[in-house]
């Protein structure tokens, strides 16, 4: 078939710009051409005969691939989460995979042939860091499972900026991931093998502060009775991590600009410098530039700290990943031993999914485990739920100016969702605005996150 041949043309033109191997495979997974044998760029071993070279997805080395992506778009569908140009990414573990390092998969239908034959396009690319060893995996050991554009655009800028040595600022409300993200930085670059050291600056008292960062020789205040290195020192050559960077005293963030950037400093009670080679991470959930305007927080400092700077989102603002955040919370606590046969009922779920989860992941996975632990008959139910959760939409459906609300701006569809008159506003809003979700809620004067959440509620496409 002529169609074939060009896209083996074009796999065997592309392949030298291509870091894996890409496939064409027919419905049924039997592969119809590629940019490359698979097997040395994965590690398999091979006699490097004809008989060897991988002819379907059923049989990809020593896993099945096709039932593997059919799983995991099943799990998009029924999550609702597929990427909008049909593009499914996940990722194997070596240890799953059988191949020398952890596989990355990306795989999308290609139906723009004349004669109607669906084709599947699959790139495998090896996740192998340059000195040959398995390459971290973003988002692997940590709860950053996200469909949101902007935290898409996060996760990619983590992956890029994570090699240097560029210091990093992120910003966002408590409980978002900013952790998470510190610790992703660091195990993703050349680092990783040395220390990472977590300060959490609101949980010391402000006169140990100090200390606590730079060490303090023999005598210098009453109980010093010996030489204490500080959490840079602790840091040399790894990633220091200063959580809650705002509550550090204005009269201390001179000392503490000195010793970013010029990565010397000397300890409390001796005028010897000492130097240090440390990568800062500095995380807060107080607007740093706001700080900086009111006279709260040195500019050279802000300007310094935030290299580069990163605003994560809160989950309300990002709904669509709220049902992929608690399928991933229930994976998390199966392997931790807690049982994996346990359901939601719709009614938890909704209740769940309009909640508005004002302490972000951290208090998704509290309320995950809650549900749980509390499950009735293998199923969760309302009453499983955490009493905030339970008790929000009963205030939601009363009053609730965060989140049901109108502002007046717009056409405002009220509270009275089931009125016909209403979700007849909310399509025709939608229909108005060619789909644009943000658009159509500035219409209705609601925001993006409710008007997901009443689409989701009735089946409309969201």
């Amino acid at each position: 078939m002529q169609h074939l041949q060009d896209f083996g043309d074009i796999l065997v033109t592309i392949n030298p710009f291509v870091d894996g191997v890409v496939l064409i495979a027919d419905e049924h997974g039997t592969i119809r051409c590629q940019s490359q044998d698979p097997e040395k760029l994965l590690g398999w071993a091979g006699n490097g005969s004809h008989d060897d070279t991988v002819k379907s997805l059923a049989a990809f080395g020593p896993i099945n691939l096709l039932s593997t992506i059919d799983a995991r778009q099943a799990d998009a569908e029924r999550l609702g989460v597929a990427n909008a140009v049909g593009m499914l990414s996940f990722r194997l573990s070596a240890a799953d995979s059988g191949a020398a390092g952890n596989l990355r998969i990306h795989t999308k239908w290609l139906e723009c042939l004349g004669d109607g034959e669906k084709l599947r396009l699959v790139v495998v690319q090896n996740d192998a860091s340059s000195d040959g060893r398995p390459a971290p995996q973003l988002g692997q050991e940590d709860d950053m499972v996200s469909t949101d554009a902007r935290m898409i655009e996060i996760l990619s800028r983590v992956e890029q900026v994570a090699p240097s040595s560029a210091f990093v600022l992120l910003q966002g409300e408590s409980g978002t991931g900013k952790t998470h993200i510190a610790r992703l930085i660091h195990t993703n670059s050349s680092r990783r093998d040395e220390a990472l050291v977590e300060v959490n600056c609101a949980a010391i008292p402000e006169q140990l502060i100090e200390s606590e960062l730079f060490g303090h020789v023999k005598g210098a205040f009453t109980g010093a009775t010996s030489d204490r290195p500080g959490r840079f020192q602790a840091a040399h050559k790894g990633t220091l991590l200063l959580d809650e960077v705002g509550e550090i005293p204005l009269h201390l963030q001179a000392k503490l600009l000195k010793a970013v950037q010029e990565q010397r400093f000397e300890m409390v009670g001796s005028d010897k410098s000492v130097s240090v080679d440390v990568r800062v991470i500095s995380a807060s959930n107080r607007d740093l530039k706001a700080m900086v305007e009111a006279g709260e927080f040195r500019a050279d400092l802000y300007y310094r700290l935030a290299v580069i700077p990163m605003i994560i989102p809160p989950l309300r603002e990002r709904p669509e990943d709220i049902p992929l955040m608690l399928k991933h919370l229930c994976t998390n606590l199966v392997e931790r031993g807690y049982p994996d046969n346990i359901d939601c009922s719709p009614e938890a779920m909704r209740l769940m999914m309009d909640y508005f989860w004002p302490g972000n992941v951290r208090e998704m996975e509290n309320a995950v485990e809650h549900a749980v632990v509390c499950a009735v008959n293998n199923t969760v139910r309302p009453e499983s739920l955490p009493q905030t959760v339970r008790d929000y939409s009963s205030t939601a459906n009363g009053v609730s100016p965060s989140s049901d609300s109108g502002n007046g701006n717009g056409i405002g569809i009220g509270l009275g969702l089931d009125e016909p008159e209403n979700l007849r506003e909310m399509r025709d809003a939608l229909d108005a605005c060619g789909g644009n979700k943000s658009r159509a809620a500035k219409m209705l004067g609601i925001d993006r996150t409710t008007l997901w959440r009443r689409m989701q509620r009735h089946g409309l496409g969201a």
